[in-house]
């Protein structure tokens, strides 16, 4: 069978593709690191201090705690929350579980697998394994910077 070794190497090519997205994104050390107060006092114009990190809660049992960053400055506050789950598929059903809780949700187009912004203008998005939260008040006007830091801290992951 000649065409068998062609068939052999598109297979091979074929599960190391799928093997390659199958890799979940792991935490780095600092996941507040992901998004550096530099970034964030530009984007929000005005000087923000360093994040304080703390452990974000499970939102249900049996899934992974996650990390919230808390940056300070100019009269403003956000909130910073990610979580890394330990597959696609997890992260996926949670952020659909948790979406029902949030609703209205209006879909943010171009940020990560899946966005939306909240009835109180918060960023909720998931790529990959990933699940973050973007929070900076209740305002409209939030919505830019939020949805702009949101994409820097998708191109990221």
């Amino acid at each position: 069978m000649p065409g068998l070794p062609k068939t052999f190497i598109a297979v091979g090519m074929l599960l190391a593709v799928a093997a390659h997205a199958a890799c979940a994104t792991t935490a780095p050390s600092d996941p507040c690191s992901l998004l550096p107060a530099a970034t964030v006092g530009t984007t929000l114009g005005s000087t923000m201090s360093p994040p304080h990190s703390s452990v974000a809660p499970r939102p249900y049992a049996n899934t992974v705690m996650g990390t919230d960053c808390v940056y300070k400055g100019g009269g403003q506050e956000l909130l910073f929350r990610i979580y890394f789950d330990p597959s696609s598929s997890d992260a996926t059903g949670l952020f659909a579980r948790l979406k029902m809780f949030y609703s209205p949700a209006t879909p943010v187009a171009g940020v990560g697998d899946e966005a939306y912004m909240d009835r109180r203008n918060a960023l909720h998005a998931r790529k990959g394994n990933v699940r973050f939260f973007l929070q900076l008040n209740d305002s409209p006007a939030a919505q830019k910077p939020i949805t702009a830091l949101a994409n820097i801290v998708a191109g990221q992951l």
